[in-house]
């Protein structure tokens, strides 16, 4: 069998199933794309999940990849072992609703037979327990005894991920012979020794998990196929580990001369050739697609694994930086089937040897440090490390937590890791609770007072919206970065864009900035100090160096009204002072794409009548369609021109002045429409204050205004159609509705009185005579407080003189009504005092004047009770 290298094997497996219809992808990223589930790429099917799931269609229904891959699971294993690593690369053939189980498993055992060369008596195939077809397809056709294919249960041969498409799997496995064995006498596929090696596995997904165990099985079956590429190396070239095939094994012994060490001849130095060998792979191709080292996420898993390689080749001997010499190494033996490195290959450069410095710059003191902390542990008889501790390493050394762990587990020592996560989170709301951090001038710390000063954008916006740039500085949200990649929140700034930045009111451009890398969602645009004009927003697709030339392009639709909007207020202003005066000046102003909003200065609110001729003014400007013209001239010539300058704004010597006409001149830098007729249409919503002696307009124009008489208009109809009645007929239609209602409410009233009344019954035998007055206590089911009043009122009339106490329950609530007539109140009655003594007794509380009071209470059940207490009250006031 031919000993065919990395690379070779890469090209041999495309190559093959391009011969069998299928269509050659490269690589996808290691950012997920709009995958939340995923940190980084960790198989070859992962970014090929919109196909299967059917959210995207494939550009072809056969498809075959090599895809790099990380995963961090077993990172503390990683050079501890000659089994583990973090980056390596799965070969893939993908069938979307194509061919199924005969095709994927005569394809790979002829691949591997045929192609490689592998010996057909020494592979081993494996199918699941429960899949007869599989099995009779390698038994029947390809003709291997059943005694050699090997039957397993869900654990090991059956792929699924919680619901949705799920199958069984077959796996073939390659017998490296009992040098690699454990010796044992049931040794055999399955066990755990490196005699037997899985290089390929065939997932069937045929059925769809509901998440509880019942499947059903799919319209359309697909085939997702991995084979580890360094496996594979592994078998064909006969060699103990990955570590040995030829583009690593060359790789460990760059870092081996670099170090001035030799492989196996020392275990101790072996861990660390095989972790620095390990991790330069994987940090080179997490930078390569844009991943930047930081504190969180993708971001931290490239810092934590080039902080680990940095520390071992201290632990090497190494002195000086040499992360980006091994990377050179990488890239030379990957380019060929990665040529991206080689594109990337100065800024892969320039961030290896920026955090090496970084990492550096700490970790000799930090050692230190962590050195003292051990002996004072050994002198004390302790063997973990405190919160404290661990947390000021962090803190104040740039220690990752995990590398102190490791540290420490080197020479027997352990952690306290809950009582770190309670000290970071203890810093999290102090960090909260401070004061923001400012510079000297009193203006918030950010990312952008890192850029060079002498950096600066030019705005080429005014006459085109799409322009063709270099990019100069990429940031995310707190540091200057190399590059952007998919998924990542940060700003943009090149040489020259059409895009305007925040300014004068004037809100920023969206839009896009995309190159056949990637592409950025411009989400807003912002002015920074010294002139320099930020994009800011998110990365959509692919990635973005530092030096791409990317193209930019503005959002016109969103563009073209905000000039309407922004050119409207430039007549509204020039409207006000000719209606309202010379004092008008303009104290600040809004525009976006949906609205314009302007303040000035005036000392009343605006009558009707103002309102109406200032907007009839600018409605026929507009119709008047008068050229806008700009003009860049001195602050003299524009002041002696006549041109309205922003009050306390400071200016240049050379300004920009926005005619139109002779109606309107004004110093400004924002964008507007060529002729005002482009406006269409002003109106204002409202005219409000906003501080002493500031008025506020806010006014819509073009599709703005539109829009918002079509949801008017929308909301006319649905009224008038709630009613029963047309836009035309509508104000008869409620006027007569309110008369209607007026009379039923009248009505209404009056059936309640009577049902009150009849409800209650003769109630005067009921009445309790005391100084020639009366005193009568009652109680009605279910009337509100209006009707008792009306009862009392009814009540005090049959009695002649005394008081009237009225209780009902409505609704599960008490109302408490007392109402004594004038001769009662000269007698010293009042319902006032009456109710406050009463109403406790039905859980409530009120009072009033002495002819009326009323109370409410939430106790039906003490209503007797009250009434009691309330005919005692009375009959010692009248006594």
């Amino acid at each position: 069998m031919q000993k065919y290298g990395v690379n070779e094997l890469r090209r041999m497996f495309l190559e093959f199933f391009e011969s069998k219809g299928h269509l050659r992808l490269n690589s996808f990223s290691l950012v997920p794309h709009n995958d939340n589930s995923l940190l980084l790429i960790n198989s070859g099917m992962a970014p090929l999940k919109p196909y299967f799931t059917g959210q995207e269609i494939p550009p072809r229904t056969r498809v075959t990849t090599c895809q790099k891959c990380i995963r961090t699971g077993d990172i503390e294993n990683v050079g501890k072992t000659a089994r583990h690593g973090t980056f390596f690369e799965m070969l893939g053939n993908f069938s979307f609703g194509d061919y199924f189980k005969t095709e994927a498993i005569h394809w790979s055992w002829e691949f591997l037979t045929e192609v490689v060369g592998l010996d057909k008596a020494r592979l081993y195939p494996s199918v699941y327990v429960d899949d007869q077809e599989a099995f009779d397809i390698w038994n029947k056709e390809i003709g291997i005894p059943a005694d050699r294919i090997f039957k397993f249960g869900k654990e090991d041969n059956f792929w699924e991920h919680g619901s949705g498409p799920c199958g069984p799997c077959s796996e073939i496995y390659y017998d490296r012979g009992p040098a690699y064995g454990c010796g044992k006498p049931g040794c055999t596929v399955g066990c755990d020794c490196d005699r037997y090696m899985e290089v390929w596995n065939n997932v069937f997904t045929q059925f769809d998990n509901d998440g509880h165990g019942n499947y059903t099985t799919l319209e359309h079956k697909n085939i997702d196929t991995g084979m580890g590429l360094e496996r594979l190396a592994v078998v064909v070239q006969d060699v103990d580990s990955i570590f040995a095939v030829d583009t690593i094994k060359a790789l460990l012994d760059r870092v081996a001369d670099i170090a001035g060490v030799k492989y196996k001849e020392d275990p101790v130095t072996d861990i660390s050739l095989r972790l620095i060998t390990d991790h330069i792979r994987s940090c080179t191709f997490m930078i390569s697609d844009g991943i930047m080292p930081s504190n969180e996420g993708r971001g931290y898993v490239l810092r934590r694994l080039l902080r680990r390689a940095a520390r071992h080749g201290r632990l090497l001997g190494i002195k000086d930086k040499f992360l980006a010499e091994l990377s050179k190494t990488v890239i030379e033996l990957s380019k060929d089937g990665y040529p991206e490195l080689e594109e990337k290959k100065v800024m892969i450069l320039k961030v290896l040897n920026e955090e090496e410095d970084k990492f550096y710059r700490t970790i000799d003191a930090g050692l230190a440090i962590l050195a003292d902390m051990e002996a004072d542990m050994v002198a004390k008889g302790e063997n973990t490390l405190s919160c404290e501790n661990a947390f000021k390493l962090y803190d104040t050394y740039g220690f990752p937590l995990d590398l102190t762990e490791e540290i420490l587990d080197e020479k027997g020592f352990e952690l306290d890791e809950d009582g770190f996560k309670a000290c970071m989170e203890e810093q999290r709301q102090k960090a909260r609770k401070a004061r923001k951090v400012t510079n000297y001038m009193g203006a918030d710390v950010t990312v952008y007072q890192s850029i060079d000063a002498a950096i600066t954008s030019k705005f080429v916006g005014y006459d085109r919206l799409v322009h063709d740039s270099k990019i100069v500085v990429l940031t995310t949200t707190d540091e200057i970065v190399e590059a952007l990649a998919d998924g990542d929140e940060g700003t943009i700034l090149v040489d020259e864009t059409p895009f305007y930045g925040t300014m004068g009111g004037q809100q920023g451009d969206t839009g896009i900035v995309e190159s056949a890398g990637g592409a950025f969602e411009v989400k807003e645009t912002i002015m920074l100090q010294g002139g320099k004009i930020g994009h800011v927003g998110k990365m959509i697709r692919g990635m973005f160096s530092e030096g791409d030339t990317v193209t930019l392009k503005v959002d016109e639709a969103s563009r073209v009204s905000t000039a309407k909007n922004h050119s409207a207020t430039h007549l509204l202003q020039k409207a006000l002072r000719v209606v309202l005066g010379d004092h008008v000046e303009q104290a600040g102003s809004y525009v976006d794409k949906d609205r314009l909003r302007f303040d000035f200065t005036h000392f009343s609110a605006m009558t009707p009548e103002e309102l109406k001729r200032v907007e009839d003014m600018v409605n026929a400007e507009i119709l008047a369609d008068l050229p806008v013209e700009t003009a860049i001239m001195t602050l003299d010539e524009a002041k002696k021109s006549g041109a309205m300058a922003l009050f306390g704004e400071k200016y240049g010597e050379s300004v920009r002045v926005v005619s139109m006409g002779d109606f309107s001149r004004e110093l400004c830098g924002g964008t507007h429409v060529s002729h005002t007729g482009q406006i269409q249409r002003f109106k204002i919503l409202s005219e409000n204050g906003v501080a002493a002696g500031v008025r506020r307009i806010e006014a819509l124009t073009g599709e703005g205004l539109f829009a918002y008489y079509e949801n008017l208009e929308k909301e006319l109809f649905e009224a008038a159609q709630a009613v029963k009645a047309t836009p035309a007929t509508l104000a008869k239609k409620l006027a007569d509705l309110q008369a209607e209602n007026k009379a039923l409410q009248s009505e209404n009233e009056k059936l309640k009185s009577q049902a009150a009344r009849e409800a209650m019954g003769d109630v005067m035998d009921k009445a309790v005579e005391c100084s020639g007055m009366k005193v009568l206590a009652v109680s009605v089911p279910g009337v509100d407080m209006n009707g008792l009043r009306d009862l009392g009122d009814s009540l005090k009339k049959k009695i002649g003189e005394g008081i009237v106490v009225i209780a009902s329950e409505c609704e599960g609530k008490v109302n408490l009504m007392a109402t004594a007539t004038d001769g009662a109140v000269k007698k010293g009655a009042h319902a006032g005092n009456l109710i406050k003594q009463a109403a406790p007794l039905v859980g409530g509380g009120g009072g009033g004047r002495p002819n009326m009071a009323q109370a409410g209470g939430k106790n039906p059940a003490g209503i007797d009770a009250c009434l009691e207490k309330a005919k005692e009250v009375a009959l010692s006031m009248l006594a």
